[in-house]
């Protein structure tokens, strides 16, 4: 018994290893589908897990997204029509502009002190708002996500704190005659031609103590020449009749009424007045035409820091520069970011020059009481 036990389970194991040996190949198969569906369900699970990931930071996204109790405020001199509509758009948030010319709205800024009313100030009055930052009103060592898109002229302009950024630059003069008076042979082609005998009591010009890109003006000749230098200039252009408007505006309709027939004039109302059909040529001189740059700064105080960024963001956005331009007769200006077009009447071989900043603010009271006194004479 024990020796057929023993053939039996000889027996046994042969069929074993036989049986072993007829399915190795399907085993193997098995083993490589048993994979495949190890890595489909792996791939499958983590792509649930990336959807689910993808969701949660959606999610948090929109946790993020501040709910306004509040419209954000913003002090402008310019863009008040379309700015509100164009930022709800894109954002879902929405703003109060007040807006005022820069004396207004710098006045209304120092009044207000510690109390401030507004979330951010943007306006072409870069001197005044550096000054504001070097008192400490401004959020400062913040970078827009979008910033790397300025142009490398603009990039120059993004103070060392970032307490504020250029969202465009036009000229605060550029020279505007009558061409029913001048021919483009006569007509001044330097600012030093203004103090020309032949152009006596016909030029005019903005008041730097009033209209914001008056000064940007101004300051550029005082910090070129250095002050003794521009004082000298423009009493040069004083003792020629030099007059003085209170805002570009003013100068226009002298222009139109023929009070004046020679203007420094802001590029958005000389190409204004060109559209309108009045008899209007403009030059832009090789020296440089001085810059009226345009800055968005945040309140070190805002109440809404998030949707405050939100908005310097989208005025560093091409589409939002690109809309302004398209927007109207303001919309003449140098675009601050790569992937926006000038308007298309508006002159390519410009030179936009501006005064530093700091040297500007430094002297901005001083420049403009001389100016006030100098005009008043």
């Amino acid at each position: 018994m024990r020796k057929q036990i023993s053939v039996l389970a000889a027996a046994g194991i042969l069929s074993a290893v036989m049986m072993t040996g007829c399915s190795s190949k399907p085993a193997e198969t098995t083993a490589a589908e048993t994979t495949a569906e190890e890595t489909t369900a792996q791939e499958s699970k983590e792509a649930a897990e990336g959807q689910k990931e993808s969701a949660a930071a959606e999610t948090e996204k929109e946790a993020e997204a501040v709910s306004q109790t509040e419209p954000l405020v913003v002090y402008l001199n310019d863009f008040d029509a379309i700015i509100p509509d164009l930022f709800k758009k894109a954002t879902g948030y929405d703003v109060e502009v007040v807006v005022g010319n820069g004396a207004e709205t710098m006045a209304r800024i120092e009044t207000e002190g510690d109390n401030p009313q507004w979330d951010v100030v943007w306006l072409d009055s870069m001197p005044s708002i550096y000054s504001m930052g070097q008192k400490g009103m401004l959020l400062t060592e913040w970078e827009p996500s979008n910033a790397a898109n300025l142009t490398d002229y603009f990039k120059e302009i993004v103070p060392a704190d970032k307490a504020y950024y250029p969202t465009g630059a036009h000229a605060a003069g550029v020279i505007a005659y009558r061409n029913d008076v001048y021919t483009e042979e006569t007509a001044p082609k330097t600012w030093e031609d203004f103090a020309k005998e032949e152009y006596k009591d016909q030029i005019g010009m903005a008041d730097p103590s009033v209209a914001a890109p008056a000064y940007p003006f101004v300051s550029w000749f005082f910090d070129s020449k250095e002050m003794e230098g521009g004082q000298e200039f423009f009493n040069s252009l004083f003792a020629n009749g030099l007059k003085i408007y209170p805002k570009n505006p003013q100068v226009v309709q002298a222009l139109a009424s023929g009070e004046i027939s020679v203007a420094a004039l802001q590029e958005s109302n000389a190409y204004g007045m060109i559209a309108s059909g009045e008899p209007i040529s403009i030059v832009w001189p090789e020296e440089g035409a001085p810059a009226s740059v345009r800055v968005a700064a945040i309140s070190a105080k805002t109440e809404q820091p998030e949707v405050a960024k939100a908005f310097v963001e989208f005025l560093l956005d091409p589409e939002t520069q690109q809309a302004i331009i398209d927007s109207g007769d303001e919309g003449y200006f140098e675009p601050s970011v790569e992937g926006v077009n000038p308007k298309a009447d508006r002159a390519t071989d410009t030179n936009l020059v501006y005064a530093d900043a700091a040297w500007a603010s430094e002297h901005e009271a001083e420049i403009k009481e001389w100016f006030a006194d100098a005009s008043a004479q």
